[in-house]
């Protein structure tokens, strides 16, 4: 199916913004320089920057046009469901990720695992831990559990991409939601010796399962992030 005009004009200002061509507090280009950038109607536009605001992107005030608000300095947005890269992409390839486990395991050995995913004892999981490295420093710790019956032929070589662009673009399935919890936890060893001069020796942890477009949960991810680049933020709009 091809792709919704508005949707094509969304992705590529949002990237742009993301990217730091259009910054924090800078007006984007007039609606009709936007309209004759992009060949389109003003209807067709006016969609696009709607979704934009909706996302936390821009603010549209009336006689002034669209502002940015995008904040480039947020490290992660828990708020929405975003695979590592393109957060990544957004920050200019700031991180570097490293497989430090690749492993098939028994869905009994990981009981909370087993649960979320609603799998059986004897059934497989695919376990992943990668580290998101931002120079030689190791500040997130992923570990992700997969169900391999429903997100087939996974491998190392495709962890060390983008698991969710295998997903979606290889397998043709559907990335639907996640349920998310935050806590702040004490490091056990194995992860203070990923870290490394962890003081105090605790981690901010992101749960979250997620689940297809069917509701099929096919993935647990523990997400553990260095106290001092972790940040939370989570936008609000007030109702009116």
């Amino acid at each position: 199916m091809t792709e919704k005009k508005y949707q094509v004009i969304y992705d590529q200002l949002k990237n742009e913004i993301r990217q730091g061509i259009y910054s924090q507090g800078e007006l984007l280009p007039s609606e009709m320089d936007l309209c004759q950038h992009f060949e389109t109607s003003r209807e067709t536009l006016r969609k696009s920057l709607q979704l934009l605001q909706n996302d936390a992107y821009i603010q549209k005030i009336r006689g002034k046009g669209s502002i940015v608000i995008y904040d480039p300095s947020l490290n992660f947005e828990l708020a929405s469901l975003t695979s590592f890269q393109e957060i990544n992409d957004g920050l200019n390839h700031a991180y570097k990720t490293q497989v430090a486990v690749f492993e098939k395991i028994k869905a009994k050995d990981y009981p909370h695992v087993k649960s979320a995913l609603q799998l059986r004892d004897f059934d497989t999981i695919i376990r992943v831990v990668r580290l998101r490295k931002k120079g030689a420093k190791v500040n997130i710790v992923d570990i992700d559990f997969f169900n391999p019956q429903l997100i087939t032929g996974l491998t190392e070589e495709i962890a060390q991409k983008s698991i969710y662009h295998y997903i979606e673009q290889d397998l043709g399935l559907v990335i639907s939601h996640s349920a998310k919890t935050i806590t702040f936890q004490p490091a056990n060893q194995v992860l203070q010796d990923y870290f490394q001069n962890l003081d105090p020796a605790y981690l901010a942890l992101v749960e979250a399962t997620v689940f297809l477009g069917d509701g099929q949960p096919f993935q647990y991810n523990q997400s553990h992030h260095r106290p001092s680049s972790f940040k939370f933020t989570n936008f609000s709009r007030r109702q009116t």
